[in-house]
């Protein structure tokens, strides 16, 4: 998941240079929520593990 947020923002960043505002703009909100959404599981995932009792 943070591949293709990477994948989103790097869209933006070429869509944004290129003068595609709309493009850019839809692609770096995309790029946004993904990301958010994998730091949730991410801190879901350690927490899940944490009480588990196994190490990281």
């Amino acid at each position: 998941m943070l591949y293709w947020a990477v994948v989103c923002l790097i869209v933006a960043i070429i869509a944004g240079v290129l003068g595609f505002g709309g493009i850019a703009g839809t692609a770096a909100g995309i790029a946004k929520v993904l990301f958010f959404i994998f730091v949730i599981l991410l801190v879901i995932s350690l927490v899940a593990n944490a009480m588990k009792g196994r190490g990281p």
